[in-house]
Parts: structure tokens; C-alpha cells; sequence
């Protein structure tokens, strides 16, 4: 099967062309130039893949252009700007990219002859966040308060217009939490910003302690994301999906950094940031029901297996290990145990 991702430079996308790799697919991707040192740097991924296309999601002209080129059987969308504290500091490139950038993928897809399936990824921040318990199913209202969440609420309500209003192959949207693992290299995202007070014997300050989120290990939401094209590729799927833990399996920022200096071996586990932030909700938790039901689809890895997962990777390439071949043996070994 022919794939193109958008966004495959990425953390995410790294983790999932390696994936696709790993079970006989073809790979091609379509991106902004991958940051120095990220994953898909390090593996040298853009010589393992097909087509590696250097280009920004907001040229409507060049996308349509490599989309034709590739005509791909499957298009995933990961491509975004992806984070909070960044959408406050440049709102306009965060709408352009998320909402924009999404609508020219959709647009895009349309002139390809062999598109099969189609699953395009948001997040569980685009829910209107009144700190449901039960945790948010997909036919709740969705919202956002700061300008990253708003803005894949939007490319979310866009999509779903997208689906009703003309016609396309079978589409999906994937909403997926707070997704960890080897190789995220963002700033002022958690697992970076511990790794990097852990490895010069520093107690990280975090900026929320008690916010509660949905953490998945990587290779767990894109096993959600590839349960969903398969189920495209079978003649059913489309609509909105949740794809995260089950409601036991939540976690605090404090119990990630308490698990992640044990394992890290860290004497001094965290500290709270006593700076003024920015906004961030307190509390987000998905209900992914519809998806265990229909997809028989849920998280193989629990909570601690995945911040362990996720540490020991750090750990590892820190004391000298190759970052491909850290990145396949996590792969295999997850592939063991959904096989």
C-alpha cells in the first residue's frame, strides 16, 4: 500500500513511517525540513523512505502538484503547528498552518485517481472543555480557549463540512491525546524538557503539576490511527474517532516526571514553576468507547510501560545507542505484543 504523510518530519510522523516501513508499505512524505536532531535527523529516515518532499502545507499550488505526483492510496494528515505555548506566541502562522493547511490537504486529495482512504489527525483539545469526568465522546461540543486548540477545532469542523459538502474517498478524524515517546525533540513539551534537566542533574519545573491528560505512548496512538484506515480500506470508518487511554490509565504531569526520574534515576524528580504561565486546561480526559467497540482497537502499552518506554529510549541514546535502531526495537516489540 502506497502512503504519503504530511508532517513525516515530525516526532509523530517519524514514529509512523517507520511503522509503515516495518509492515511492507510504501512511504512517502511530504513536509517542513525536519528539525536538527529530531528523530527523523537522526534515523537518516528521509533515505528509507520514497519520496521525502520539502513543503510547506499553506502552498496550496505545490501540494496539489505533489500529491498528483505521488497518487498515493492513503493520506495521512499530521502535519501542524503543534503547540500551545508556540500559538500564543504567533497566532497567525498557528490558523494558517492548522486551518488553512488543512482544507489545502483535503482540497489536494481530491485530484488524486487513487486515493483510497484518508484520515486526517486534530487532538482532544478541540473539545469545549468543561472538565467532564466521564471524559469527551465524539458528538460533544468542540471549542478552545487558546489559539492552538481553536484553531484544529477548526480544522476539525472543517473537515467534517469537507465530508458532507463534496465528495471525497473515505475520510476519518483522529483526535488523540498527549502522545509520548523517543525522539520528541519540541520545547515546552514535558518528556523534552524532563530529559533535558535529567540528563545535567537538574529537577525540572513544571508549569501545571495536578493537570490531568490522556498520555499515550506513540506507537499506541498510531496503531489507533492505522486501525482506522484499515477499517476505511474495509468500507466503513469514516466520521470522528477518539483514539486514547481508557479513563484509569489518566495521569498527572506529576506522576509522568515521578515515573520518568525513577527510571531516568534522577535524585531530584521536579520542582513547580512559580513564573506566571499561560493558559492551559487543567483537565482533559477522551472517552474512546466507540472505538474499542467498532475498531477492537485499544492501548497496549499502560500507563507506566509507556512513560518507561519512552525514558529508557532517552536513556539509551544518551549512553551512545543508534536512535534507528533504538526507535525499530521499541517498533518490533510492540508489534510482538499486537500480534
Amino acid at each position: 500500500m502506497r502512503f504519503l504523510i504530511t508532517g513525516h518530519t515530525g516526532f509523530k510522523g517519524a514514529w509512523l513511517s517507520l511503522l509503515l516501513l516495518e509492515r511492507g508499505h510504501e512511504v512517502n512524505g511530504i513536509a517542513l525540513e525536519p528539525i536538527v536532531d529530531s528523530l527523523f535527523d537522526k534515523a537518516n529516515l528521509g533515505k528509507l523512505i520514497k519520496e521525502n518532499i520539502i513543503c510547506d502545507i499553506r502552498d496550496y499550488n505545490k501540494l496539489e502538484k505533489v500529491f498528483k505526483k505521488i497518487n498515493p492510496d492513503v493520506v495521512i494528515h499530521l502535519a501542524a503547528q503543534a503547540l500551545v505555548r508556540e500559538s500564543y506566541k504567533n497566532p497567525l502562522l498557528t490558523y494558517q498552518t492548522n486551518v488553512m493547511g488543512t482544507i489545502n490537504v483535503l482540497k489536494a486529495s481530491q485530484a488524486i485517481s487513487n486515493l483510497k482512504a484518508q484520515l486526517i489527525a486534530t487532538t482532544d483539545k478541540v473539545y469545549k472543555n468543561v472538565n467532564k469526568n466521564s471524559g469527551y465522546i465524539e458528538v460533544d461540543e468542540v471549542g478552545g480557549r487558546d489559539p492552538y486548540s481553536s484553531s484544529k477545532a477548526m480544522a476539525d469542523l472543517a473537515t467534517q463540512s469537507w465530508m458532507y459538502s463534496f465528495e471525497n474517498a473515505p475520510t476519518a478524524i483522529a483526535r488523540a491525546g498527549n502522545v509520548i515517546g523517543g525522539g520528541d525533540i519540541c520545547v515546552d513539551r514535558l518528556i523534552p524538557d524532563l530529559v533535558k534537566s535529567y540528563s545535567v542533574g537538574n529537577a525540572p519545573k513544571l508549569r501545571f503539576p495536578e493537570s490531568v491528560r490522556p498520555w499515550q505512548h506513540v506507537l499506541d496512538c498510531l496503531n489507533g490511527y492505522l486501525k482506522l484506515v484499515d477499517a476505511l480500506l474495509g468500507g466503513y470508518g469514516s466520521g470522528v474517532w477518539n483514539i486514547g487511554p481508557e479513563k484509569s490509565e489518566m495521569r498527572t504531569v506529576s506522576d509522568v516526571a515521578n515515573i520518568a526520574a525513577n527510571v531516568w534515576g534522577a535524585a531530584n524528580k521536579w520542582e513547580s514553576d512559580s513564573n506566571s504561565n499561560l493558559f492551559e486546561e487543567s483537565t482533559l480526559l477522551l472517552n474512546s468507547d466507540k472505538a474499542v467497540k467498532y475498531l477492537k482497537w485499544k492501548n497496549k502499552l499502560d500507563f507506566e510501560e509507556g512513560v518507561t518506554w519512552t525514558i529508557d529510549w532517552y536513556k539509551n541514546i544518551y549512553n551512545g545507542s543508534d536512535a534507528l535502531e533504538e526507535t525499530l526495537l521499541n517498533i518490533r516489540k510492540f508489534q510482538a505484543i499486537v500480534n
